[in-house]
């Protein structure tokens, strides 16, 4: 087997996927879950990619629960880790109605307004997001999914 040239680290992607109820508590559970999962995959608590990859599955979280929220459906939280590459955020809902806007157009809320900021911090935090249709291998199903990406920086 022929070595890897030294700027060319192996890959194993990890994956977690988990359903939560879609009430507040289980908002706050896939938030404590992606924590604990990502400090299993070696992203200890309390680093910058560990706390802002809580924040972006907290704040797609919550919108799931608030805006996405079908009675008896439940949310799905992904997780994708590709290491020195990218941590990939996927949230996924049942409700196909009440798409997000796209990024970069996520309209400013009023300065009084205690709800609103949700996107506009995934839109500052992650690399790259997007909405989607909801798919799951390959068939398209009722909802959406929301994706972020963090790119995790080369380790020095």
């Amino acid at each position: 087997m022929t070595p890897l040239p030294p700027h060319q680290l192996p890959v194993t992607v990890r994956m977690f996927t988990q359903r939560f109820s879609s009430t507040p508590l289980g908002a706050r559970l896939a938030r404590n879950l992606a924590a604990t999962q990502l400090h299993a995959w070696g992203i200890p608590y309390r680093t910058a990619l560990s706390d802002t990859a809580t924040l972006i599955v907290a704040e797609l979280a919550a919108n799931a629960v608030t805006h996405g929220r079908v009675p008896g459906r439940d949310f799905e939280l992904r997780l994708i880790h590709a290491p020195h590459i990218h941590l990939h955020i996927e949230v996924s809902d049942t409700r196909a109605e009440r798409r997000p806007p796209a990024p970069g157009e996520t309209p400013a809320p009023s300065p009084l307004t205690d709800t609103g900021r949700g996107l506009l911090l995934v839109d500052a935090l992650a690399d790259r997001w997007e909405v989607v249709d909801r798919v799951s291998r390959g068939v398209a199903l009722p909802g959406k999914t929301v994706r972020a990406e963090l790119d995790i920086p080369p380790a020095d």
